[in-house]
């Protein structure tokens, strides 16, 4: 396979992520993360452990946010071997609600992602992803509390 394909897919695998979050497509996790996978989301308030528990956490983070809407964008692929990569990418992920004024609340979190990468038999599957949110445009409610 050429360098090219390699980067291409790995770049519609991290694009499939935030399509996953985005409309709560969770059946997607495991075309996306190899058994044994880690997320750390420690920096925005969550989790850091196995991506199945981790998700479950995020489902719950988000369960407040239903409009969601991740932009992904300044890949950097590092192809280390045919079958191994690390990436890193920006993201930029507004989260709204309905008020019952009519209204529409917003927050955006921004930052970048780190991934380490496998390819399997199936494909390329992200082994750990660290999130680094660096920004926030807005301020969480005072009502809401990040679920742990």
């Amino acid at each position: 396979m050429e360098r090219g394909s390699e980067r291409y897919e790995i770049e519609q695998l991290l694009y499939q992520y935030a399509w996953m979050v985005d409309e709560r497509e969770w059946s997607l996790m495991d075309t996306i993360f190899e058994p044994g996978a880690s997320l750390d989301y420690t920096s925005c308030g969550g989790q850091h452990g196995p991506y199945r528990s981790t998700l479950e956490w995020l489902a719950r983070a988000l369960s407040a946010w239903p409009i969601n809407l991740h932009f992904v964008s300044n890949i950097r692929i590092d192809l280390e071997s045919p079958d191994r990569a690390s990436s890193r990418c920006y993201f930029m992920a507004p989260m709204g609600r309905h008020l019952e004024d009519g209204t529409q609340e917003c927050i955006t979190n921004a930052g970048y992602y780190l991934d380490t990468l496998v390819r399997l038999p199936e494909g390329w599957r992200i082994r750990e992803r660290v999130c680094r949110q660096t920004v926030m445009i807005g301020n969480l409610p005072q009502e809401y509390k990040i679920p742990q």
